[in-house]
């Protein structure tokens, strides 16, 4: 197994790529201050944003694979390993990182809405492509940031610095949306597969065995985090997968009630619930009727 790196501070990053540490919570790293080095596997401590500017391998992250271009974001949270492969070749690593550790941001906004920046969780092939005027914008908050670790520390850094970071990721957010549309060439399809899959789920003994679809086991059948599905299905849909899920599983549920030869209990079984009185009291939440009471109205 390959030897994994680990930085729990942001001082033990800046060491790393030979760049100085101004505040002991966050840094804006340049990565070409850094030796050349390669096949390294690194854990973070801390939420870390790296802005690549030249390709100079490929990123893996888990089992996947990103094979990245000039001016992507790429996203990693506090406990997750990434590293680069390139056949063993040496490189000079070019580009920005943003690091800040969790401890910077609690008591603030911004720690109450860290989870609501779902990209954190997205795999390295989903990362964020940037066009030139989003990489200005980009680049214009970290220079902001950068700014007010060069400044003298008094009672307005951490909020200033803190907002700065913030932007930042609701800028994040912005540029995603926006690529859930314009990427659409490798984005289509994903709903009718979506469909396709439920479809053939609910057909087979699949309910029985593994029980009620979720939104982890669509996601990986169609190769995407489920944080990045769970995105990309709202944006196409106005619903969560979540809520797309129970509406499928709600069709079928209709479907099979109008079997009179079947009982509530085989039907839920049948459908993956573990137990009737769940099914019940689901169906009726989003039906309005119990099972029984929509099969005596139809």
């Amino acid at each position: 197994m390959d030897n994994v790196i680990n930085f729990d501070t942001v001082g033990q990053y800046n060491a790393f790529n030979n760049n100085e540490t101004l505040h002991p919570l966050v840094s804006v790293v340049d990565l070409s201050k850094s030796n050349r080095r390669h096949n390294a596997r690194q854990n973070f401590g801390f939420y870390t944003v790296f802005l690549k500017e030249i390709k100079c391998g490929d990123l893996k992250y888990g089992c996947n694979y990103y094979d990245y271009e000039e001016g992507t974001l790429v996203f990693i949270g506090p406990g997750q390993v990434i590293g680069i492969e390139n056949n063993g070749e040496y490189f000079q690593p070019h580009g920005t990182a943003l690091i800040f550790h969790p401890d910077l941001i609690k008591g603030t906004s911004l720690a109450r809405h860290i989870q609501d920046y779902s990209f954190f969780s997205y795999d390295i092939h989903e990362a964020l492509h940037l066009s030139e005027g989003e990489r200005k914008i980009i680049y214009d908050c970290l220079s902001k940031i950068k700014f007010e670790l060069e400044h003298a520390i008094d009672k307005h850094s951490k909020t200033l610095i803190v907002t700065n970071i913030e932007l930042f990721l609701n800028y994040c957010i912005r540029f995603y949306d926006r690529q859930f549309i314009t990427r659409e060439t490798a984005h289509k399809g994903i709903l009718q597969r979506f469909e396709d899959l439920l479809a053939e789920y609910f057909q087979s003994n699949k309910p029985q065995t593994i029980g009620l679809p979720s939104v982890t086991y669509c996601a990986e059948q169609l190769n995407l985090s489920s944080n990045y599905f769970g995105d990309l299905i709202k944006k196409e849909t106005g619903k969560s997968a979540q809520e797309y899920i129970q509406l499928k599983l709600m069709d079928v549920a209709k479907e099979k009630i109008f079997d009179k030869n079947k009982s509530v209990s085989e039907i839920a079984y049948e459908l993956g619930f573990k137990y009737p009185q769940h099914f019940t009291r689901v169906f009726k939440q989003r039906v309005g009727y119990t099972p029984v009471e929509y099969r005596s109205l139809n």
